[in-house]
């Protein structure tokens, strides 16, 4: 792969994944809202500076927990400094990836992959983990962007997944995105 297919986001751009203008292309409610019920775990990974975490943690309730897990510390202390004080704190854990491992084994509900499947180098072990603490009728979205990724490869993340155990089915309608839903075989 070259390196601009795995070039993750830098935290000096956070401001273009958090913006009033995504907001309107991307609403977190209406996207989620078919998956996302009170009490349950969720896990976003690649959460960058929280543009779904915050939404998806009011989403899931009092009872309900986050996993918001980032490789880079810079967008976890975003995400940080937007839910200090709030009651969403007590809801969203911050969590570092390390290197190639999501590094979480805590059972989840849904796992959330917007816009940063193709910044993973070895997909293969990034589904094999994912695969792993996903509960039973558990649910993955992954979203990927137009023009950045392209067919043949947004159907060749799809195969890897299924050679890591999951199977898929259409995801939600989002314009131009290429979308997806996983569940366990």
């Amino acid at each position: 792969m070259s390196n601009r297919e795995n070039r993750v986001c830098p935290v000096e751009n956070a401001g273009s994944l958090d913006n009033t203008f995504r907001r309107l292309l991307h609403n977190p409610q209406k996207i989620l809202q078919p998956y996302i019920k009170q009490g349950m775990t969720v896990m976003d990974i690649g959460c960058g500076p929280g543009f779904f975490t915050i939404p998806i943690a009011e989403m899931v309730g009092e009872r309900g927990r986050v996993i918001a897990a980032d490789l880079q510390q810079g967008m976890l202390e975003k995400v940080r400094e937007k839910i200090k004080g709030t009651d969403l704190q007590n809801r969203i854990n911050l969590h570092r990836c390390e290197g190639s491992r999501i590094g979480v084994t805590e059972p989840v509900d849904f796992v959330l992959l917007f816009y940063m499947v193709h910044e993973i180098p070895k997909k293969n072990e990034f589904f094999k983990e994912i695969e792993a603490m996903l509960k039973p009728a558990g649910k993955v979205l992954i979203v990927e962007p137009p023009f950045h990724v392209s067919k043949s490869a947004f159907i060749k993340t799809i195969t890897i997944a299924g050679s890591a155990g999951f199977i898929h089915s259409a995801g939600p309608r989002i314009l131009l995105n290429k979308t997806v839903i996983l569940k366990k075989r």
